[in-house]
C-alpha cells in the first residue's frame, strides 16, 4: 500500500466520521465511516466539478470535499432506510 493509498483512506475515514458528527448520527463503525467517507471523496469531488470549483490537492479542501460529499451520501441512505 502507498503512502498515498493510506493516506486517501485516513482522510476517508476522518471525512465519514466529521459527517456522522454534522449529521448527528450513531456512527457506522471504524469500517463503514470509512467507505462512507471514501464514497463521500467521490461524490463530493464529482460535486465541486459539476459546480465549477477547483478543489485541487490540498488536504483541508480535499477534506471539506470529502466531508460535504459524506454528509450528502449519509442523508441518502437514511433515506432509503427510512423508506424500506
Amino acid at each position: 500500500m502507498t503512502e498515498a493509498q493510506v493516506l486517501w483512506i485516513g482522510i476517508g475515514g476522518l471525512a465519514g466520521w466529521l459527517a456522522g458528527l454534522v449529521l448527528k448520527g450513531s456512527g457506522y463503525g471504524r469500517t463503514g465511516d470509512i467507505i462512507i467517507g471514501i464514497v463521500g471523496g467521490f461524490i463530493g469531488g464529482w460535486l465541486a466539478e459539476v459546480l465549477g470549483l477547483e478543489v485541487g490537492n490540498d488536504l483541508v479542501p480535499s477534506l471539506i470535499t470529502a466531508v460535504f460529499g459524506a454528509a450528502i451520501f449519509i442523508s441518502i441512505m437514511r433515506m432509503f432506510a427510512k423508506a424500506a
